[in-house]
């Protein structure tokens, strides 16, 4: 029998595979590459009014026809290679998403041409370390913060759209920017003894 420390977050139940591998492997693990932070950053927007299983289970087939979310590939999108997307049910087909992610790459290789580091922008606002949540049940999680509202005015000014800061605040629980796994969770501590 578990003990109470190491019980996985409440959200990762172990019944569906999919999302605890997902808790286990993947969120919370700071990620400090610049197309790589762009692209969770995307998962998260095409995210918007659905449930993330939704998005893990189809993950496979959207990065495939989004290219890895590449932001050099994606910015030469053009009418047609949108609508050749929207084509495919294997992904979120919403207009309105799809052409944020082609701006949003646009606005990526816009602030590396003004000589701004995504990976160094992003973790500029928690000063390079993970903000430690202290969170004893994954509910008490804030849906946004005063960060993720700060952060996600900056992304805005700099053309980014589905950058919402609850979008952003989810973002920043996953790319590790904040440790928001349960204190009881193992993941919490491995995470933290790391310091990402």
């Amino acid at each position: 029998m578990d003990s109470v420390h190491d019980i996985p977050c409440g959200w990762a139940p172990a019944r569906d595979p999919l999302y605890r591998a997902y808790h286990d492997k993947e969120w919370g693990v700071p990620v400090r590459e610049g197309e790589a932070l762009f692209a969770k950053l995307m998962l998260d927007g095409m995210q918007a009014g659905l449930a993330w299983i939704t998005i893990l289970r189809k993950r496979e087939t959207i990065l495939e026809e989004f290219e890895g979310f590449a932001p050099e590939r994606l910015a030469r999108w053009d009418g047609p290679r949108i609508e050749k997307a929207l084509t495919n049910p294997g992904i979120i087909r919403s207009r309105k998403k799809t052409e944020a992610i082609v701006g949003n790459a646009r606005a990526f290789l816009d602030m590396a041409e003004r000589g701004e580091d995504f990976a160094d922008w992003c973790w500029g606002f928690v000063d390079g370390q993970p903000i430690d949540g202290r969170l004893d049940r994954w509910k008490n999680a804030p849906a946004k913060t005063e960060l993720s509202e700060t952060a996600s005015k900056a992304l805005r000014q700099r053309g980014f759209k589905f950058a919402g800061p609850v979008i952003v605040y989810a973002w920043m629980q996953a790319v590790g920017l904040v440790n928001d796994h349960e204190t009881r969770c193992p993941r919490y501590r491995e995470i933290r003894k790391t310091g990402g």
